[in-house]
């Protein structure tokens, strides 16, 4: 009975703001949704290095609260806190972007990486093993493993990630794709369906322990500690297989094969 009580206390702060838009009631919306920053900002924080404070992207993440508050529109067909999600993480990792802390060799050899197994993927038609990886960088494994773990700690290898289609558009976050498990949003564009069609087809042709991760981190949403726990494995090899899984979606997305990818 409390719950309901509180949904229509909140129902009756979002008429009386639609119709009078009074910033004192904004700031009670705001009070209100606050746990969602806490929630995005712990959930990216969690792979992201020790020097970046949690705090700061709590801040960057309310100022994305702020703005989805001021731009719903109650009319569609998609709850506040969905929206406010995608938009919470988006102002956070905008601003990560903006300070580029992540640096350049990173990011080359992740591009690198990332180039690597498109290639050999539309030679193999499958998924190529570690040893294929290293072979086409010309390194050995134990230096794709370190790779890995460098490019895991700066958190670039996430579907958190802004991610641009081909042929251009607006930057989507991938892990938008695949929140939804209810159906269909109506306020999806054309591209967005398509890629959320793509990017599960993507995640289907993952050799099974990399499909494992991405489903147990982004759908089950647990730690990457507890999904060691489920595998069997240590934290960091999770992170590590996170990473690969990542630089196979965001290789097949950017134009790897699309079918009979497993031999």
């Amino acid at each position: 009975m409390a719950s309901s009580n509180v949904a229509s206390d909140t129902l009756a702060l979002w008429q009386e703001y639609r119709r009078t838009e009074d910033p004192v009631i904004r700031d009670r919306l705001i009070l209100t949704y606050a746990p969602l920053v806490k929630f995005v900002a712990g959930r990216l924080g969690a792979s992201l290095p020790a020097h970046v404070d949690d705090q700061d992207l709590v801040s960057y993440g309310l100022l994305g609260l702020i703005g989805a508050i001021e731009r719903f529109d109650p009319d569609r067909e998609i709850k506040f806190e969905t929206y406010a999600i995608a938009r919470i993480k988006g102002a956070i990792i905008d601003e990560l972007r903006s300070l580029d802390w992540v640096p350049r060799s990173v990011r080359t050899r992740a591009r690198e990486i990332e180039r690597a197994i498109a290639e050999l993927e539309r030679q193999l038609m499958r998924a190529p093993t570690d040893e294929e990886i290293a072979a086409k960088l010309g390194i050995d494994t134990s230096e794709l493993e370190t790779s890995l773990a460098e490019i895991s700690r700066s958190s670039m290898a996430a579907l958190d990630e802004l991610w641009t289609p081909q042929g251009g558009g607006d930057q989507i976050s991938l892990i938008d794709t695949i929140e939804d498990t209810t159906g269909p949003d109506p306020g999806l564009s054309l591209e967005e369906t398509e890629l959320k069609e793509a990017l599960g087809e993507a995640i289907a042709h993952l050799p099974e322990r990399e499909k494992l991760v991405v489903t147990l981190y982004y759908y089950e949403e647990l730690t990457l500690r507890e999904i060691g726990e489920v595998l069997g494995v240590t934290e960091s090899r999770v992170s590590q297989l996170h990473t690969k899984a990542v630089l196979r979606l965001k290789a097949r997305l950017s134009g790897g094969p699309r079918d009979g990818a497993e031999g």
